[in-house]
């Protein structure tokens, strides 16, 4: 009899720069998935990979002085490396810059335009260049991007557009016959009133003002966009083409789970299923848009410097301990939050104490009192039979959690039964029962129940911290159900015969380990300064002296200059710049000089910048300043004067 199926997929890392430990929470929750499906008897297909292509990956290489291909070749390696180092069972790591992926994408797009549902046409609107997604004005939150805050820069150009608009009421057909396609079902909503109702706007999917990415064959001026590129990735990485699937493809599509952050629900839930309707492939049964996992209050952000590293965590907690921190303290449906003492207090309460300490006591009780080896009890009493219900209704209630994915309340049940059998240990105190002969057949009968709780404990922890329940059943000799889910009742074993006790989990210092991280941390800030000074100054990437040229320098004289009463660090310089109207620009200066301190001064005017509304004031340009730090590290800033030059002079 075959095995069910079931293909799980992560959404594709972008190759940018690391991953942090938010970022890896991602891959860690499809692992663990991926794990209890195969315990529990499916065949499973794990798909994660990296996202390689781009304007913003483009811009990152020519920063590095690198071609886009060694950069993604670098950060791709760094990527798997960091999915190695967390103990992940993926089946394929799929590149986009991969050439059986290139190749079927550029069969997709030719496939989609020759069908109609892809045309030409030309974007002009606002885009977000981190996000690399394009907005109308409407879309914008305070006119930056609605998905990540930043600020959007006007774009206008040719484009191949997707007609989303003719599948809006489709998709929402869809929605409605399948209940189950969102996961938590809030996304839903989400949806539908932010973007259903108000009318999906046609999807652009391709780009013509950057090169890195899977050219449109048929017209090579083009590069596909990033979402159809990217979001593919799922069906071409078990062996979709449109001239004929493998028979990799037909026995694993439709996926049966997507793992996705929040923040790129609309992506796969609209885009995504809208581009499947259009190749007239199955829809995946449900995406799951876990929620984030913040650093204190924050999303994680090197901007900010509270991005924590899993591979350095690792180092410090050890894998498992890691693993379980991301699985047990990230919620269903509420983001997480992770710092170092959090991570240290539940290292230290699960994992040292609740079930370090049992799994420890357990086995060395059965050694000091039966030489290692105990057998199944024939009859229960009261506070066995207790033991044993408790047992098998943890087991059901962790099915039921699991198969919802609520891997943090599954971790709390499984810890809990761990809680239940210590307190088993004080309500039967085992060292007062070996004093008496009379009680050994009592004692025996303790022990066994506390052994095979703890060989079902290293079952059901085995998705989430894969290296401590080999652990555990290597203590317990009995790693032949380790895999089995099936295995995971009470009385499963005749008996036990123990192996040497060794310490699972080691209480850490809280304090000690604190004082450490923060010393670490201070070295590192210096060591940072000190390369940075040593470095000098940095560059930009080059440009040529037409790009120099585009750049209109002229001098201007200030005429007038007074506060914004809406903004205290910017001033309202009225610019004489040799033409008749005057020129008003808008600088944040005053900080540093005071209105009288520039009436009649000559200044470097950018003449031909886009104006720009600042608190108000349409800024017509901007001045020319240097900024520096003093001794005490404040920031300086000193407006480039050219007095004696007559307004209106071209500054070559």
């Amino acid at each position: 009899m075959s095995k069910p199926k079931f293909y799980i997929t992560t959404a594709i890392a972008y190759a940018s720069r690391k991953p942090h430990v938010g970022n890896v929470y991602d891959i860690v929750l499809a692992d663990m998935i991926a794990r209890y499906k195969r315990m529990m008897g499916f065949d499973v297909r794990f798909l994660t990979g990296s996202d390689e292509h781009g304007q913003k990956i483009e811009e990152y290489a020519n920063a590095a002085g690198k071609t886009p291909q060694e950069y993604v070749d670098g950060t791709a390696e760094t990527i798997k490396a960091v999915w190695d180092s967390m103990n992940v069972t993926y089946d394929r790591f799929i590149r986009t810059t991969d050439p059986d992926h290139v190749a079927v994408i550029q069969k997709i797009f030719k496939k989609l335009y020759d069908k109609g549902d892809i045309y030409k046409s030309s974007y002009e609107g606002k885009y977000c260049v981190p996000c690399e997604s394009f907005y109308t004005p409407s879309q914008l939150v305070d006119g930056k991007c609605p998905d990540c805050g930043r600020d959007c820069v006007d774009a206008k150009e040719e484009a191949y557009f997707l007609k989303l608009s003719k599948y809006q009421d489709k998709l929402l057909e869809y929605y409605n016959e399948n209940p189950d396609f969102f996961a938590p079902v809030s996304r839903r909503n989400e949806m539908i009133n932010n973007f259903l109702k108000p009318g999906l706007n046609d999807l652009c999917v391709s780009r013509s003002s950057f090169k890195w990415g899977i050219p449109v064959d048929f017209d090579p001026d083009h590069v596909v966009y990033v979402w159809l590129d990217a979001l593919s990735n799922y069906i071409t990485g078990c062996g979709y083409d449109p001239d004929g699937s493998s028979e990799l493809y037909q026995k694993y599509w439709p996926a049966d789970l997507h793992v996705i952050g929040k923040d790129i629900v609309r992506f796969h839930t609209i885009y995504w299923p809208i581009i499947l309707m259009a190749l007239g492939e199955p829809l995946p049964k449900q995406v799951l848009g876990h929620p984030w996992l913040l650093s204190g209050e924050d999303k994680m952000s090197k901007s900010k410097g509270n991005v924590l590293y899993a591979d350095e965590l690792a180092k410090r907690f050890g894998v498992d301990a890691v693993r379980w921190y991301l699985l047990s303290q990230t919620p269903f449906a509420q983001d997480g939050v992770v710092t170092y003492e959090n991570v240290i207090n539940t290292y230290n309460a699960d994992l040292a104490n609740t079930l370090g300490n049992l799994v420890n006591r357990s086995i060395a009780m059965t050694n000091k009192y039966f030489g290692g080896s105990v057998k199944k009890p024939a009859a229960l009493d009261a506070l066995g039979q207790e033991l044993a219900d408790a047992c098998n209704d943890t087991v059901k209630k962790f099915y039921e959690q699991m198969d919802t994915w609520h891997n943090a309340d599954a971790a709390e049940t499984v810890m809990n039964l761990a809680k239940r059998c210590n307190k088993y240990i004080d309500e039967t105190a085992p060292w007062a029962l070996a004093k008496d002969e009379a009680n050994k057949e009592q004692l025996e009968g303790v022990l066994y129940n506390l052994l095979d709780c703890i060989r079902v404990l290293g079952i059901l922890l085995t998705p989430f911290m894969p290296d401590t329940g080999a652990a555990i059943h290597a203590q317990l000799q009995a790693a032949e159900t380790i895999t089995d889910m099936d295995a995971a009742k009470y009385g499963a074993a005749d008996g036990y015969t123990v192996g040497t006790p060794s310490p699972l989990f080691a209480r850490i210092d809280a304090v000690k380990m604190l004082e450490e991280i923060a010393a670490e941390q201070e070295a590192a800030a210096k060591a940072a300064e000190a390369e940075e000074e040593k470095e000098g100054i940095v560059f930009l990437p080059e440009i040529t002296i037409d790009d120099f040229f585009k750049v209109d320098l002229r001098v201007a004289e200030v005429t007038a200059c007074e506060p914004i009463k809406k903004a205290k660090k910017l001033l309202k310089l009225t610019l004489n710049d040799g033409t008749k109207e005057p020129r008003t620009v808008a600088s944040g200066i005053a900080k540093w000089y005071k209105p009288e301190d520039l009436i009649g001064r000559r200044v470097v005017l950018v003449a031909n910048l886009k104006p720009a509304v600042l608190c108000g004031v349409e800024s017509q340009g901007m001045i020319l300043a240097a900024t520096d730090h003093t001794a005490e590290g404040e920031e300086d800033v000193k407006v480039l004067f050219v007095d004696g030059m007559t307004p209106g002079s071209a500054i070559h």
